[in-house]
């Protein structure tokens, strides 16, 4: 597979930014706002040049708006910044008709002149497609997410019709691009602010040190410390009723959890399923349950020659034992994966065969193979937790012993450092265990970006499989606008992961989050944080 893509962008440097590691003083912010836990350090502050983490998951919806959002119920898009659009009868022309009056933050490193209209669209995604725009390889990225979807071959061209219309020209048509442009990923930036650090010099800046119409803007960052957010008196919403935010980067796991029982915290997200009955007891805590819009599972190397046999890849499949995972690893919370789609967004009628744990079989095949009894491979763990994984240690060595059991010996190869993009060069290792969150409500979103062929060559496909059948179903799906035709082809794409197996679903996760019984007003979502603007401390 291709090399890994480096996505640090130097925060470290924010010297204008970063303190010196002192103390939160949890008391002076609860008299205007809370301390929000549970997640890693950024690595940047712009959505686009990342797949995920916390600044996707949880900073994003604060400090940026977006075109449109989903609906947490129905997963359709409705409008934000953009108050409605238009398709032309062949589906590859839409104009978005933007809000009047939407202001961009005033920051310690930029005051606005003007509203965001037409030309701040324009330029966000521009330097997402264009080569040649001035910001488009600045932090080095590759748009991880945006590259997965094939994002720059749907979208030849976006243009300015007058300042509160613009128009994206699509190659084809594509159900799915509505829903895509609705994400965290695609926040709208400023294009003012884009001009004045250019002609400064200090293009890295725009992703460092970010510019949002957002409810809150960056005030402070501490390197694994905290990101403070302060509010947007002028956001087009209203002011939210919290002045500040700040989100606690110090500690994870069992940490952020003791800090929610000691008060520290006021709200703690994705806490580790073993923690649930703990926080659960406790009169203090809210806690908030969302659908799994997520999928563990193992990626195989189908490029190594003892996986690229089928016959190997349904045997690792039928080792593994589901429910001992289900039970030991999300304590009952999550449920068995059918396939990487989570149930809740199509209804796929597995081939079960293949995701049973039939321990005999699985050594029959092994034995047809040629690979009883001496087969050898490396898993890559990535240790931190996420949602759909939140123990991948205990989740590895259960894997682990299931192999031993049918004869195959599998070393971990666990690094805080194993992330899923920098392991795109898997030359070495066999396997990986890793998981996608979905952002939309659509099958593409997890089939596409993790499968396809256009992935592989981009270095994102981490089980360096590519199969046209399936990428046809998948163009063909994008195409077809009634709602059961569509769930048909997918379901036969999925009939080829089944039959073909690159990739080994384990479970989907439940999302959840919990927060003081002194804190109201927060939306759910299945797929991410939404902003702040309305939490209010209760009493």
């Amino acid at each position: 597979m291709k090399a890994s893509h480096k996505l640090t962008l130097g925060l470290f440097s924010l010297l204008t930014l970063v303190g010196c590691g002192k103390e939160i003083d949890h008391t002076k912010i609860r008299q205007d706002g809370f301390v929000f836990c549970g997640q890693g350090r950024p690595s940047t502050f712009n959505p686009q040049l990342v797949d995920g983490g916390i600044t996707v998951e949880s900073i994003a919806p604060q400090l940026f708006d977006t075109l449109l959002t989903l609906d947490p119920i129905t997963h359709q898009p409705r409008p934000n910044i953009a108050k409605h659009w238009t398709v032309n009868d062949s589906g590859t022309e839409y104009v978005f008709s933007l809000r009047e009056g939407v202001e961009f933050q005033t920051t310690k490193w930029f005051t606005p002149t003007r509203s965001m209209n037409a030309d701040d669209v324009v330029f966000s995604f521009d330097r997402i497609i264009n080569k040649h725009n001035p910001f488009h390889h600045v932090g080095e990225s590759i748009y991880p997410w945006f590259a997965a979807i094939n994002f720059s071959a749907l979208v030849s061209e976006v243009t300015a019709i007058d300042d509160l219309h613009v128009r994206f020209t699509l190659t084809k048509p594509d159900n799915s691009f509505i829903s895509n442009i609705s994400t965290a990923h695609a926040p709208i930036l400023s294009a003012e602010y884009a001009q004045q650090l250019k002609q400064n010099g200090q293009r890295a800046n725009i992703d460092q040190l970010p510019v949002g119409s957002g409810p809150f803007y960056l005030d402070e960052y501490q390197v694994s410390d905290l990101v403070r957010l302060k509010r947007h008196d002028h956001y087009w919403g209203g002011a939210a009723s919290m002045k500040q935010v700040v989100f606690d980067i110090s500690h994870r796991g069992a940490g952020a959890l003791a800090k929610l029982l000691r008060q520290e915290c006021d709200v703690l997200n994705s806490p580790l399923s073993s923690q649930i009955p703990i926080i659960d007891a406790d009169e203090s805590v809210v806690l908030q349950a969302k659908p799994a819009m997520n999928a563990a599972f193992v990626a195989i190397n189908t490029q190594h020659q003892a996986l690229a046999d089928v016959r190997v890849r349904k045997a690792l499949s039928l080792a593994i034992n589901r429910d001992t995972i289900i039970e030991a690893v999300y304590f009952g919370s999550g449920t068995k994966a059918d396939s990487l789609v989570p149930p809740d967004i199509v209804r796929y009628d597995t081939n079960a065969s293949q995701l049973r744990y039939d321990r005999n079989y699985a050594m029959a095949l092994l034995r047809e193979a040629g690979y009883e009894n001496n087969l050898v491979l490396d898993m890559a763990v990535p240790l931190e937790p996420r949602v759909y994984n939140p123990s991948p240690r205990k989740t590895a060595e259960l894997i682990q012993a299931n192999f031993s059991d049918i004869g195959v010996q599998l070393n971990l190869i666990t690094d805080d450092r194993s992330k899923r993009v920098e392991l795109a060069n898997m030359d070495n290792i066999d396997l990986l265990l890793t998981g996608w969150v979905g952002n939309t409500g659509d099958p593409d979103n997890y089939l596409r970006p993790l499968l396809s062929c256009a992935s592989k060559q981009k270095g994102l496909n981490l089980s360096s499989w590519c199969n046209p059948d399936f990428d046809t179903l998948l163009d063909l799906a994008l195409e077809v606008a009634n709602p059961r035709y569509r769930a048909n082809l997918y379901n036969q794409a999925q009939e080829i992961l089944s039959e073909e197996m690159p990739v080994l679903p384990l479970a989907h996760g439940k999302k959840y989050q919990a927060h003081s019984v002194n804190l109201g007003g927060f939306k759910t979502s299945p797929f991410n944080s939404q902003p702040f603007d309305q939490v209010t401390r209760l009493k």
